[in-house]
Parts: C-alpha cells; structure tokens; sequence
C-alpha cells in the first residue's frame, strides 16, 4: 500500500546507502531516468547525472551522511538521459540503525525547472520594466486611496529629493509639504471619487520658488483584495508652458512698443464693453495720435520713427492703471480703455497724458532733439451704443476733431 502511494506521487522520493547507491525509488525517479529498478538500485549518482555539472547534489549527500544533518536547498543537476539540467527542491535526511549510526539516507526531490524559469522571465521583465520606468521622461507613480505610495520611479525619487525606498510605503504628507500633498491629493481624489481616467494640468513650485507645470493623466487601478489604487503619469512641461505663454504674449503684444496689440485690445475692449452695457457700468476710451508723425519719418528715417514710438509708448505707462488696457492701434495711434471711469475722469487722464507727452524730449544718435506732441480723443458709453464699434468710431472722431482743431489737445465727444 504504501510502495503504491510513494509511486503514484509526482515528486521523486528515494533512498541511498552510505556509499551513495540506491536503496529504494518511485516511480518518479524511474521515469526521470527512464530506467527499471534493476538498472538503478545499487548503482550511485555517477551513472545518471554528470556530477561536475551536478555539484551541490554530491555536496548535500556528503553534508547529510558526515554531519548527521538535514538539508533543504535547490539542487541543478544535470540529466544524462535527458541532455538536460534540471532544477530541484530537495530535503534529504540521514538515516540511523538501531545504535543511532548513520547508514544512509532519504530524499525527497521536486522539480522546480518551470517555476525558476517563470521567476527568472519574471525577474527579466521587472528589470526590464524598472529600466524603462526610469528611463522614460515622465514622473510615473502608484497610490492607493489613503494617499501611500506603492511605486515611484527614480525620477519621481529626484524630483522629491529621497531615495526611492524612502517613498513607496509612506503617505504623500510624510514626503512632501503639506500643501503641496494637499493640491496634488485633490486631482488623485478626483480619480477615486468617478473610477475614471483623469488628464490635468498641476503646478508645484521647486525650491527657488519657480513654478513647474506638469501635465498628469491618472488612471484607476484596482487589484483583487488591493485598497483601489491610482497609477500616475506626470510630464514636465514647464519649457513648453513657458513657450506657449511667449507665443501668446507675441500674439497679444506688439512687437515694437511691447504695448497690446489692435488684436489684443479689440477682443478684450469688446467683452468689457458687452459687461459694461449688460451691468449698467461706465466704461470710458482715449484715441491717441501723434501729431506730424510722418513728418518725422520724413526728416529722420523709419528706425527713428520706430524710436519716436517706443519713447511715447513709455511715457503713456505710467498714466494708466492695472486694470486700464493700453494698446498701440496702428501706425502712430494708440487707446486706453479705462473701465469704472466716468468721460470727466478719462479727460483728466487725457490732459495728463497730452502734457507728459509734450514735455519728452527724444534724444538719440541724430542732431537736434526731437519734441513731439499728441491730439487726443476722449469718449465715454452710452445708453444707445449698440456694439463696440458706435464706441470705438466716437472716441476716433473725437480723435480726429481735436486734430482738425489745431492738434495737442483733448477733445471729448
């Protein structure tokens, strides 16, 4: 009975003498070797596997019959019939007469070929992964729903100036400030609170206060048994936000005076007016023109007339308020859009500017001085302006009545 159950288990159970030759083995260790009982017992190791290939099985069968002692440990031996090495997971213990001497032992051998292979594929591709996890230009992170890290990347560990064993199994608090962990916890919980992807824009500051920009998609990961986890992919995008910014300065400014552009002004000019007429607010515009402009452009050329420009685009500066919009129009016209301002205040605002700019005086690498002075036209809502442009052409007549006047004043319409 027993001799049936010992052969009818798949792991290979024998028995060696003291010099190391078979006393006993299943049916397992026959159909390894492919040989029949009479083949193997009383025959040791040498004439079945290639012992310099199979040197721990030696070292553990000397171990266990010199020391008297168990052993458990894996064994790669090499297969003769096979042409093959296999790996084991082996126990052998000694075994004792009746004077407790040792007279041999007994084994018990399972093989593990296929699960080392599989650890090894396993082994390979974590490595691999980490590599390009690493490598990869992105900050690539896992939390679950209390806010502790399961996995970073070594640019996430440089990012936050640790290494990474010193992140992943920690709370995002007891890394970062805690409002940073706070404005990053938001967009997570968003992820948590729908199960659903999420792409967003996040910012942080680094240690020199300069804001980072990062673009983030975080997607939700659950595993069975597993607190309901996200997986983060963060991308610095900072040099490129900074471009966007530049290029939407560039599209907004004009390029000589740095002031807005007529683009710039007219969207903005048009929203404000829309706010002002839907809440009944006043709303107030300046057209400014430099007088004989052309004249200069005549007498000194196009690069100091670029310089006339920006000169009376400086001297407008500082007669306007943060929330005043100052635009050059075109050619030599420029506007301000003043909201909350009533015509009599935009008219001092004016006379303000049409004497700071007469005062200027341009000097550059020409002879003589170059003065100029500045027709202004002052405008104000009305109850019947149906659009921005009953607003805008006002102020421009304005403008043009002040010039038809005798030019360096101000003119209200």
């Amino acid at each position: 009975m027993l001799a049936e159950v010992l052969n009818n288990v798949g792991t290979c159970i024998f028995t060696k003498d003291i010099n190391g030759c078979y006393t006993y083995v299943n049916q397992a260790v026959l159909d390894l070797l492919n040989v029949n009982l009479a083949e193997i017992i009383g025959f040791d190791d040498s004439q079945f596997f290639d012992l310099a290939l199979s040197q721990q099985l030696k070292k553990n069968d000397q171990k266990v019959i010199k020391e008297a002692i168990t052993v458990e440990n894996e064994e790669t031996n090499f297969i003769k019939v096979l042409q093959e090495t296999r790996i084991y997971k082996t126990v052998k213990k000694p075994l004792f007469d009746d004077k407790n001497n040792v007279i041999g032992m007994c084994g018990v051998s399972t093989d593990i070929t296929a699960e080392k292979k599989l650890q090894q594929i396993v082994k390979t591709q974590k490595k691999l992964l980490h590599t390009i996890l690493d490598n990869v230009d992105a900050y690539i992170y896992m939390k679950d729903n209390e806010r502790t890290f399961k996995y970073v990347n070594s640019k996430v560990a440089e990012l936050f100036g640790t290494p990474v064993e010193n992140i992943i199994g920690k709370k995002d608090t007891e890394v970062l400030p805690l409002d940073v962990a706070e404005h990053f916890n938001k967009s997570d919980q968003q992820v948590f609170d729908t199960g659903e992807k999420q792409t967003i824009e996040e910012t942080s500051e680094d240690e020199h206060g300069n804001v980072l920009h990062y673009i983030s998609t975080k997607i939700p990961y659950q595993q069975q048994g597993e607190l309901p986890t996200l997986i983060g992919f963060s991308t610095d995008v900072s040099e490129l936000y900074v471009l966007k910014e530049e290029f939407k300065k560039q599209a907004n400014t004009d390029s000589l005076t740095k002031l807005y552009n007529r683009r710039y002004f007219i969207d903005h000019a048009e929203r404000e007016f829309h706010r002002a007429k839907r809440h009944l607010r006043i709303l107030s515009l300046i057209a400014i023109d430099i007088d004989h402009f052309k004249d200069i452009n005549d007498s000194y050329g196009h690069p100091i007339g670029d310089q006339v420009l920006m000169s009376v685009a400086q001297c407008l500066l500082p007669c306007v308020r943060q929330e005043d919009i100052l635009a050059r129009i075109g050619g030599e016209e420029f506007s301000i859009l003043l909201p909350e301002t009533t015509l009599q205040s935009a008219k001092v605002v004016a006379e303000r500017i049409r004497l700071n700019q007469s005062n200027l005086i341009i000097k550059g690498e020409w002879q003589g001085e170059i003065q100029v002075t500045v027709s202004i036209g002052v405008t104000c809502i009305r109850f019947e302006d149906d659009n921005f442009n009953d607003f805008f052409t006002r102020a421009d007549k304005a403008l043009y009545q002040a010039k038809n006047s005798g030019r360096d004043q101000v003119f209200c319409w």
